[in-house]
């Protein structure tokens, strides 16, 4: 049939000629788009591993060969990427912390634990002003904190507690972000702050702060990785193929502290000298999910339920778990 807006000039004429290949060649990626596999991977800005192999496009040459095409979906915390998980939004999550999955799970979600960054106590911490007459946690009775409700740090606090003797009744608790924490800090308005590498990095660099507890053998801080258990269930190749190519990242940046953090401080928009102080104190070591790993959820789980901060109790070893062949 003629185009409308065109004169019929025969099949030779040029610019049917140029719309004829143009139309070809859009065809082409819907034809692969159609026969490959979408894979959606969802991430934060503290997503070190996942983000470097965006950036290199590593995943995308592994997963060619199994047919699968990657996209890649921003979240600005743990917790909403975890309900994206569930609700089939995506079907793997980069790594979030350890205090992340047991809300997700308290809400129903449908999970499968794939992997974990080996642990890294000493990239949380509670810290105080330099100046401060505070010396241990015993002494932030009636004190005001600052901390993210239901993260790791939470966790952490709730454990440093309890050897000294209080209870999180004892201190005023101050549930702010870290921009809104980090803020509250350096204006006083808060006697200590609980948080996590880069954000400890950034405060112990640029405003003195100092470390009056880390996570020690309090919180392990390992970091997890999980899937939609449907996906998990139907494409353990791909889990496989992306448990590799997050060890072989994880090497890389220990083994090249310096260039690592070059490339990776202007994503997460800090110093260069601050993220390698950060990421000397994380392991970037990439396993199979582990009984220790998983007691230490429980315990978590267990920690969170006790305080009233979870809904219910969670049992960890109800939720499946993925491990490389």
């Amino acid at each position: 049939m003629q185009s409308p807006d065109l004169p019929d000039a025969g099949p030779a004429h040029p610019r049917r000629r140029f719309i004829a290949a143009a139309l070809a060649a859009s065809l082409v990626p819907a034809a692969r788009a159609a026969d490959a596999e979408t894979l959606r991977i969802g991430f934060q800005k503290s997503s070190t591993l996942m983000i470097f192999l965006k950036s290199r496009g590593t995943l995308e040459q592994a997963l060619a060969p199994l047919k699968v095409h990657v996209t890649w979906h921003e979240f600005t915390s743990g917790l909403p990427l975890l309900e994206a998980l569930n609700i089939g939004a995506i079907e793997l999550s980069a790594d979030v912390a350890d205090a992340v999955p047991p809300f997700a799970l308290a809400a129903g979600a449908k999970l499968t634990y794939c992997a974990i960054e080996t642990p890294s106590p000493q990239a949380q911490a509670i810290v105080v002003p330099q100046d401060s007459p505070i010396t241990d946690v015993a002494q932030l009775k009636g004190r005001k904190v600052a901390f993210a409700k239901g993260a790791g740090a939470h966790y952490l606090l709730l454990e440093a507690l309890a050897k000294a003797g209080l209870a999180i009744g004892d201190i005023e608790s101050a549930y702010l972000s870290p921009a809104d924490a980090r803020a509250a800090f350096e204006n006083g308005s808060v006697a200590a702050w609980v948080i996590w590498d880069p954000f400890l990095a950034a405060v112990q660099r640029q405003a003195g702060a100092r470390i009056l507890l880390d996570g020690g053998s309090l919180s392990s801080y390992r970091r997890f990785y999980l899937a939609a258990t449907p996906y998990a269930q139907r494409r353990p190749d791909v889990l496989g193929a992306v448990f590799t190519a997050l060890q072989r990242a994880g090497d890389w940046i220990k083994k090249n502290p310096g260039p690592a953090a070059e490339w990776h401080a202007p994503v997460i928009g800090l110093d260069a000298a601050t993220v390698a102080a950060a990421n000397l104190r994380r392991s970037y070591r990439v396993q199979a999910v582990d009984a220790e790993a998983l007691g230490e959820q429980q315990r978590i789980a267990d920690a969170f339920t006790q305080a009233r901060v979870l809904p219910r109790r969670v049992v960890i070893a109800e939720s499946p778990v993925w491990r490389p062949s």
